[in-house]
C-alpha cells in the first residue's frame, strides 16, 4: 500500500488576513472604505468623544453659518478645516436626530493624472475619491459605526452624476471639492436641497482639476452671498491649520 503524502494542506485565510492583503498597504489604490474600516485603531474609535472647537475667528463663522442656515458655501485653501467642519456638523445633526441621513459627494476627477478604469461596484469606485470624507467620519465616529450606518443606508454615498431628479429630505448634505464642478452640475446639486435639510459646499477655486474656464464654484458663490438664509463663508490662509509650512507654501505658489 501506497504511502499517504506527508503534505499538509494549505492553511485556510481568515477573513481578517484576506483583508489585510487586499487592504493592508500592500496593493495600491485597493483601499476600501468599509473594509478598511476594520482596522481602526482603538485610539481611532474613541477620537470622537473630543469636542471639535474653533481654530480660528473664520472657523467659528463657518461652524455658526452650518448651524444656523439651510445652505453654506465654504471656501479657502487646502487645510483650513472645511471638510472636516462640515462631516462634524453633519455628525452631530445625525446624533441629535435633526435629520435621518448623511448624503457625501464630491466630484470623480483626478488631480492631474488618469486612473484608468476601476473595477468593482459604485462604491469601490468612488472609494478613492472620497477617501478625505470617511477619514473625517471615521475620526468623528469610529470605523465601525461608519461600517454599519453606511450598511444601513444612514450615511449615503451619492455619485454627482446620479443626484439629477432627487430630494433629498431631513438630510445633512456634503458636496465636497465643489471647484471640480461645472456651473451646470453644481446648480443641479443645489436644486436636490429638500425640506428639513442642510447643504454645505465646500471646495478651492484655486485649485480646480478641471480646464480652465470650466469651474462654476466661485461664479455661483458670488452669486449666492447677497441671497438672504444663505452663508457664503471665505477662509484665507491665516485659517490653514495642517503643518505650518503649507500656509507658506500657498503664500507663494
Amino acid at each position: 500500500m501506497a504511502k499517504r503524502s506527508t503534505r499538509t494542506a494549505p492553511p485556510v485565510r481568515s477573513f481578517d488576513s484576506k483583508i489585510e492583503t487586499l487592504f493592508g498597504g500592500e496593493a495600491p489604490g485597493s483601499w476600501h472604505p468599509i473594509l478598511a474600516a476594520e482596522h481602526d485603531d482603538d485610539s481611532r474609535e474613541q477620537s470622537y468623544v473630543r469636542k471639535v472647537r474653533p481654530q480660528s475667528e473664520n472657523q467659528r463663522v463657518l461652524m455658526k453659518a452650518i448651524d444656523s442656515h439651510n445652505l453654506t458655501v465654504a471656501l479657502g485653501p487646502a487645510g483650513t478645516g472645511k471638510t472636516y467642519l462640515a462631516v462634524t456638523a453633519a455628525v452631530e445633526a445625525l446624533e441629535e436626530g435633526t435629520i435621518d441621513r448623511i448624503v457625501l459627494s464630491r466630484p470623480a476627477v483626478e488631480a492631474g493624472e488618469s486612473l484608468g478604469f476601476l473595477p468593482g461596484d459604485m462604491h469601490e469606485k468612488l472609494a478613492p475619491y472620497l477617501r478625505p470624507l470617511y477619514d473625517a467620519l471615521n475620526e468623528r465616529i469610529g470605523g465601525k459605526r461608519v461600517r454599519q450606518l453606511i450598511a444601513e443606508g444612514t450615511i449615503e454615498i451619492a455619485p454627482i452624476a446620479y443626484m439629477r431628479g432627487r430630494t433629498l429630505n431631513n438630510a445633512f448634505v456634503v458636496i465636497d471639492e465643489a471647484q471640480n464642478c461645472t456651473y451646470g452640475q453644481i446648480k443641479m446639486l443645489l436644486t436636490r436641497l429638500g425640506w428639513h435639510s442642510t447643504m454645505v459646499l465646500t471646495g478651492d477655486p484655486d485649485q480646480s482639476d478641471l480646464l480652465e474656464g470650466m469651474s462654476g464654484f466661485a461664479d455661483i458663490a458670488r452669486k449666492l452671498e447677497p441671497v438672504p438664509g444663505i452663508a457664503v463663508v471665505r477662509l484665507t490662509d491665516k485659517d490653514i491649520v495642517r503643518h505650518p509650512l503649507v500656509a507658506s507654501m500657498l503664500g507663494v505658489l
